[in-house]
C-alpha cells in the first residue's frame, strides 16, 4: 500500500524515538517485501557517517519486520555481507530509503537496500541479516506500534538527532603502523542509549564500526604513503554480542592484501574484543580519494 506523504511539523522530541532514530517517514509498504521512506539529516550537525546511512536502512527494515510480526519481535543484531559506499551525504540532505525484504519471521529478517540523495545512490546494502528477539526485552511494544503509526501517516518532525560525538579511542603499546590496536571506552551514559534501547541500552554496532573506521583509515593512509583515502566497501560485518554502557573494548585494524577480484588497492581487517573474546569483525576497503574503485 502507498501511505501518506504529509510531514509532521511539531517540535522534535529528545531521547527515545529521537536520539538514534533515522527514519522520519514511511511512505510505502508492500506487504513484507518492500518498504520505502525518508530521513532528513539535520543541517546543524557536523557529520553523518556511512555507518549511520546503513543504520537508517536497517531501521526501516526493522520497522517493516516489527509491524509484520505484530510488534512481538525486533531485529537487534546484524550480519552484513556487503556494503558499498558511493558518496557521503551532507548535513541537510534528505535520504530516500528503499529496502527489499527477502524473508522475515520470528527468527530472522533478510534484506537488502539502498539510500539515495537527489536520485543518486549513496550507499547500497546486500546480504544483511538481523536476528529477531523478544521485543519487550528492548522497548515497549505498544509505544513502538504507536511510533510506526506516526511514521506511516504524518511522519516525525525532522531534526531530532543532535549528532554523536566521535568515539574516544586510545592506542595500545602493541601497535605497529600496519597493525593498530586501541582501547575504546564505551560511555556509561549517552543520549543514544535512551533510543537504543530504552529497556536494555546497547552500544550501537554502527558506532562501533565508526570507531573501527578511525583505525582503518590510519592503517590505510600508512600503506598509501599518507595519501587521502575514501571508504568504498565494508564486507563480512559480524556482530556476535551486545556491548553494554561502560564496557571496555579492544579494537584491532590490520592491513591485508585485497583479493584477486577486489578493485580497491587497500583492505583492512578489523576486530573488536571484550574480555578477550571477539565480539565483532569486518573488512573495510579503500581507494584513493577522487578515484572510483
Amino acid at each position: 500500500m502507498v501511505l501518506s506523504t504529509a510531514r509532521a511539523n511539531a517540535p522534535a522530541p529528545t531521547g527515545r524515538f529521537a536520539a538514534f532514530s533515522f527514519v522520519d517517514q514511511i511512505t510505502q509498504v508492500q506487504g513484507v517485501t518492500r518498504v520505502c521512506g525518508f530521513y532528513t539529516i539535520p543541517a546543524n550537525i557536523e557529520h553523518f557517517s556511512a555507518s549511520l546511512v546503513a543504520e537508517a536502512l536497517g531501521q526501516l527494515a526493522a520497522w517493516a519486520g516489527m509491524s509484520a510480526l505484530g510488534f512481538s519481535h525486533r531485529p537487534v543484531a546484524a550480519l552484513a555481507g556487503d556494503t558499498k559506499i558511493f558518496s557521503l551525504p551532507k548535513p541537510g540532505d534528505t535520504l530516500e530509503l528503499i529496502v527489499d525484504i527477502e524473508s522475515c519471521d520470528a527468527e530472522s529478517i533478510l534484506y537488502r537496500g539502498h539510500a539515495l540523495v537527489n536520485g543518486c545512490v549513496v550507499l547500497e546494502l546486500a546480504d544483511t541479516v538481523g536476528s529477531m528477539l523478544d521485543i519487550s526485552e528492548f522497548d515497549d511494544p505498544v509505544a513502538l506500534a504507536a511510533d510506526f503509526a506516526q511514521l506511516s501517516t504524518t511522519g516525525r518532525a525532522v531534526g531530532a538527532f543532535k549528532g554523536v560525538a566521535q568515539a574516544a579511542i586510545t592506542d595500545l603499546p602493541a601497535s605497529t603502523p600496519e597493525h593498530l590496536q586501541a582501547q575504546l571506552a564505551v560511555p556509561v551514559q549517552a543520549a543514544f542509549f535512551e533510543d537504543h534501547f530504552p529497556r536494555r541500552p546497547v552500544f550501537p554496532a554502527t558506532l562501533l564500526l565508526d570507531a573501527l573506521l578511525q583505525l582503518a583509515l590510519r592503517v590505510g593512509a600508512q600503506a598509501a604513503d599518507g595519501a587521502l583515502l575514501r571508504l568504498t566497501r565494508i564486507t563480512n560485518v559480524k556482530v556476535r554480542a551486545f556491548t553494554a554502557p561502560g564496557a571496555t573494548l579492544v579494537l584491532s585494524a590490520q592491513l591485508a592484501a585485497p583479493g584477486s577480484d577486489d578493485l580497491e588497492p587497500y583492505m583492512v581487517k578489523l576486530t573488536a574484543q571484550a574480555e578477550g573474546k571477539t565480539i565483532a569483525g569486518a573488512k573495510m576497503y579503500f581507494a584513493p580519494a577522487g578515484e572510483t574503485a
